[in-house]
């Protein structure tokens, strides 16, 4: 998949010109100097809208043949449902669930124990990104599970726009089957994929990895158009994608949880 199905507006530099003051020049900007989220471990005991952002009333383009609607994100049972359904929501004949946070995070460890949907055309998504809606180059890190095939999951990302570093790794079971646990170990030098405490794909070129602190996303969506990717659409009813759990720990800190990634680290 060589165009991301988040990428919402075309992208703008996020690059900055040194300010000179009194004949001093101003201090570099990073790319991480707006990531102002912190360590937490979400269980779902309820959803949290001072945290979570929930998308809702438009979709990202036309490859999406679904409208995010709220009425297809809920907790119950202490995991985070989220939905796709037959019903007319804005353009679109289906309506999905997706939620977002409403901070931004850097480097650290991002976390995530779900299920997910089956069924073809069906994506179901856990990842970081930023892009133009939020007045930054298009940088992301993810794990999709397609629901044409649930033996394996894809993680890719992309650095300013590109893409192309998409490995599929075998989840064994299947992802549909029974939760499983997805990490990313973002680092400026190294990005790191682990599926259920497993290193499943580690790059180290800089160039292949994103800079600018990200959103984390959770989503659930489908497509008639993307079908060489994600197979050709079929609706057999009612689905939905659960979380049980969602972390992100910064780097240099302990695990917060016991069955975090960070716990197992050498």
């Amino acid at each position: 998949m060589m165009i991301s199905p988040h990428l919402r507006r075309t992208c703008k530099s996020g690059a900055l010109a040194l300010v000179l003051t009194f004949g001093i020049a101003a201090p570099a900007v990073s790319a991480q100097d707006d990531a102002n989220g912190t360590s937490f471990v979400e269980n779902f005991d309820r959803l949290d809208s001072s945290f979570w952002y929930v998308s809702d009333g438009w979709s990202n383009g036309s490859h999406q043949n679904c409208t995010w609607s709220k009425g297809q994100v809920r907790v119950e049972n202490g995991a985070l449902q989220l939905g796709f359904v037959e019903a007319a929501a804005g353009e679109r004949k289906y309506a999905c669930g997706e939620i977002q946070t409403r901070a931004r995070f850097g480097y650290g460890t991002y976390e995530v124990r779900m299920k997910t949907a089956t069924g073809s055309g069906l994506n179901s998504a856990f990842f970081g990104y930023i892009g133009p809606v939020d007045h930054k180059p298009h940088d992301e890190i993810d794990f999709e599970v397609l629901g044409k095939n649930t033996g394996e999951v894809q993680v890719n990302q992309y650095i300013s726009g590109k893409g192309g570093n998409e490995k599929l790794v075998p989840v064994a079971g299947g992802a549909d089957r029974d939760f499983n646990d997805y990490a990313f170990i973002w680092e400026e030098n190294r990005l790191r994929y682990f599926v259920n405490g497993e290193l499943v794909q580690e790059v180290t070129d800089a160039s292949k990895i994103p800079s600018n602190a990200q959103k984390i996303f959770l989503s659930l969506w489908g497509s008639d158009t993307l079908t060489s990717w994600m197979g050709e659409f079929s609706y057999n009813g009612p689905v939905s994608m659960i979380i049980d759990r969602v972390a992100y720990t910064a780097l240099g800190e302990n695990c917060h949880f016991p069955e975090s990634v960070v716990c197992k680290l050498d």
